[in-house]
């Protein structure tokens, strides 16, 4: 599965009742609570690779990508935006690219 495969499903449950997508019921909440729950997703994410646990790690890290797509389609960013992005960052050094935006 890539993640162009995700974003499709993501698409498709969207369309969905709220009654039987859990993804519609998430975006119908609005875009706030989507990224509320990328959130708690990132968060839960990092606890498991600070203990190490590859097994919670992954399924954790599996949260991560689907409430990431959901939080684009909630604001209406498709996936190939930030991979272009991504694009047009190589060939820079992640130092550079980094100063280039204050951070």
């Amino acid at each position: 599965m890539t993640l162009e495969d995700l974003e499709a499903i993501v698409a498709a449950r969207a369309e969905a009742s709220p009654d039987e997508s859990w993804t519609a019921k998430l975006l119908a909440k609005g875009p706030e609570k989507c990224a509320e729950k990328f959130g708690e997703e990132a968060i839960e994410a990092i606890i498991e690779a600070v203990k190490g646990d590859r097994e919670k790690l992954t399924g954790e890290a599996a949260d991560v990508l689907f409430h990431f797509l959901v939080m684009l389609k909630a604001r209406d960013l498709p996936l190939a935006d930030v991979m272009e992005e991504l694009a047009r960052r190589q060939g820079r050094s992640g130092l550079a690219e980094k100063a280039s935006r204050g951070g």
